[in-house]
Order: structure tokens, then sequence, then C-alpha cells
């Protein structure tokens, strides 16, 4: 059986792959466990100065598996194996993250790109966030990252149309930091993670806390919020969305 989540440490360079290329790269609940022990166990080594996060195939990540949500019937799985504790976990890396951004990064595969220091991408990349097209609601820990990185004008025009956007786009908008041609990529992303990996160890760890630390935002009530996240997920809509998206059809919404 291949592994969901395939990762390497060489020369103070880790590199982690999200490994579903048939499904492109879509978080179901064995890649989500993959990916937070995996960042477990970079956290407790010594020989990491920088981790890349990467996606087999033609895409970064596709977002959330639909074929496991629907037939789950949107109910939650358990909170440490769910998409927002293991992007929380990923943001919370010891070390500075890069995510190079090869294909698209759709919904939660935008946000694990957002939950990274850095992000670099090629060209033909494409960033957004269509929950609305499948009848879902950005949770609101996810909603506020997304607000961090691009504000909230940027993160109300990619929630409410549920456009992508290409990678040039997503540059203007504050989504990446870098954009390249496709042929560059490799060369560009290697170059940044070791400029990155030849600083020194302590400065790295101490201002990665530091920004965690000035970043973490202040406690604001959310279960009223939940409960609209989880209704969404449960409701007749998100279960049509998915089918349609699935069945590459238009969905038919009934506000229900």
């Amino acid at each position: 059986m291949r592994d969901e989540i395939v990762w390497s440490v060489a020369d103070g360079i880790a590199t982690v792959t999200l490994n579903r290329p048939d499904q492109r790269n879509a978080m179901n609940t064995a890649l989500l466990t993959g990916l937070r022990l995996c960042f477990e166990r970079l956290d407790e080594r010594s020989d990491v100065r920088v981790v890349v996060v990467r996606g087999a195939g033609p895409a970064f990540c596709s977002g959330m598996d639909l074929k496991e949500m629907e037939k789950q019937r949107g109910v939650n799985v358990d909170h440490e194996s769910g998409v927002v504790a293991v992007l929380q976990r990923v943001d919370r890396c010891r070390y500075p993250t890069i995510a190079v951004l090869h294909g698209d990064a759709i919904a939660g595969g935008c946000e694990l790109a957002l939950h990274c220091d850095l992000r670099v991408a090629a060209d033909v990349a494409r960033l957004g966030m269509p929950l609305a097209r499948v009848g879902l609601v950005a949770p609101f820990p996810l909603t506020q990252k997304l607000i961090e990185i691009i504000g909230s004008a940027f993160a109300r025009q990619l929630l409410f149309t549920g456009r992508l956007v290409d990678a040039r786009r997503a540059y203007e908008m504050g989504m990446v930091h870098q954009v390249v041609p496709a042929a560059d990529l490799e060369a560009t992303a290697s170059t940044l993670a070791r400029t990155v990996a030849d600083n020194a160890p302590l400065s790295l760890t101490g201002m990665k806390a530091v920004i965690l630390r000035a970043m973490t935002p202040r406690e604001i009530a959310h279960d009223d919020l939940d409960i609209v996240v989880q209704r969404a997920r449960q409701s007749a809509d998100a279960s049509e969305g998915r089918r349609a998206m699935l069945e590459k059809r238009a969905p038919e919404f009934r506000g229900r």
C-alpha cells in the first residue's frame, strides 16, 4: 500500500510530499493523519532547518476528499485527524516551512499552502476556496488564516465567488511570495530552501517562535459559527454539491 505522505531529510532540508497523485492529493483521513505525524516527528529532529511541502502528480492539493466526505455524509471526523487540527499543526512547526505549488492548491489545499510560512508557485498553478460551490462553510480558524494572509477584502472575493485565481493574481493578492515559469520552479524552490537552511539554526527557530507568538489571535468565541459550519456540512445542499462535483455537473441547490 502506498504511503499518503512521503518525507525525507537531507542537508538540513526536510521534504514532505503529499502522495495521492491519482486523487490530486485530496485530503482523506489517512493523508491528514500522516501529515500530522510527519510534522510531529520533524519537530523532534535536530538536523532540520527548513521544511518543504509539495504534492506528487499534477496538483499540489485539491482539497478535502469529496468521496470520503460523501460516504461520511458530512459527519466530522475525530478532532485530532480533522483538517483544522492538522493545518494548525503545520502552522506550529518549529522550523520555517515552504509550500511549493507546481499545480492547483484548492480549498483545503489552498489552506495548507497558507499555513506554510513561504509560498512559491509555478505560473500554471491556481489557488482558491470554492467551498460555496459545494455547499460548505470555511471553519472559523481557517477563515482567520485566510484573512491574516490576504485581508478581508480579498477573502470575501475568494469565498463569495468560489472562483479560482491564477498564480500571478494570487501574487498580487499576497497569497504567494514568488511566481516563476513552471520550468524554473524546482530550481527556485531549491535555492530558497538552501538560503533559509544556511542561516543560523537558533535564529530560525527563535524567529519562528516569535512570529507564532505575535500572530496568535486573541480568543474569540465561535461556538455559534461552528454550528453554522456543521449545519452546512451535513446539509442536503452539501451532499448535492459533492455529488455534482464528482459527477461533473452543475449542482441544484435548494437552501436546505
